[in-house]
């Protein structure tokens, strides 16, 4: 009996308090820190125990390698809930009544504080650790990005077009896969160039060919959008603006790195 006392208890604090609207945004937020910090462990003592090459690296350089982790980590959950807010739920469906900029549910703002978390916990590496883990861009593209997810995760304001932006990171295991495999040694290896194509092909998708249709959503719904308070509004046109700018200069220096390797391998 007194077992079952206590979950009870247990379940009613997680309900009312942890899961509680008023509380997500925060409990999110911390969830997302603490989940980096196991992500980051759990990289460590894995490459410790079965990456032969995680021995040999230095101090910096294992740093990157289990930092690396905790954006693998984050983009796979990040960009797999957003494809199903986007694409495979209806809660921005325009069948639904009420305008889709205004609209949020329970998942959707916890699953922007814990980016939101994540965008904190890997800033504050990269300001300690700068330049080491990345110069002014990762600064400003973290920045930038960290509180586009924050505003709309408290004010519940154009949740879909942060989720549309979110759903870039799908790109980020690829990247990371790359680093790891050049680190490793492997950059003359089939596994390599076939980790570039995969790179150009899901920015050319998810980083440009996705910005695209998310202006041009603005656009048809743009009665929805000057709806939204001043600063929402400049969010919403701002930011991804800026990295769809930045965006396009990565991806120049992709086409130019898939160019020289497949012409090295001709």
């Amino acid at each position: 009996m007194a077992m079952k006392s206590y979950q009870n208890q247990a379940q009613l604090l997680v309900k009312n308090y942890l899961f509680a609207d008023t509380y997500i945004p925060y409990t999110s937020i911390l969830g997302g820190i603490l989940a980096c910090k196991a992500a980051y462990d759990l990289t460590q003592l894995i490459s410790r125990s079965y990456c032969k090459t995680y021995g040999g690296l230095t101090k910096i350089q294992r740093l990157e390698w289990n930092n690396r982790g905790i954006s693998t980590v984050h983009a796979v959950f990040i960009s797999a809930l957003s494809l199903y807010l986007v694409f495979g739920s209806k809660l921005f469906s325009d069948e639904l009544a009420g305008l889709l900029v205004f609209r949020s549910s329970p998942l959707s703002t916890f699953g922007l504080g814990v980016s939101v978390g994540y965008f904190l916990s890997d800033l504050g590496m990269i300001l300690w650790l700068y330049p080491s883990l990345g110069g002014i861009e990762y600064v400003i593209h973290h920045t930038l990005s960290g509180i586009a997810v924050a505003y709309s995760m408290f004010t519940g304001e154009a949740q879909l077009y942060t989720y549309m932006v979110l759903i870039s990171e799908v790109t980020t295991p690829e990247i990371n896969i790359r680093w790891y495999l050049d680190t490793a040694g492997m950059k003359r290896s089939t596994a390599y160039i076939i980790n570039g194509v995969v790179i150009f092909l899901a920015w050319l998708i998810a980083r440009v060919l996705l910005f695209g249709y998310m202006f041009y959503h603005v656009y048809l719904h743009y009665t929805q959008v000057i709806k939204m308070h001043a600063f929402g509004y400049m969010l919403v046109f701002g930011v991804p603006y800026v990295l769809a700018i930045m965006n396009l200069m990565w991806f120049g220096k992709i086409i130019k790195g898939v160019v020289k390797v497949l012409t090295k391998r001709q």
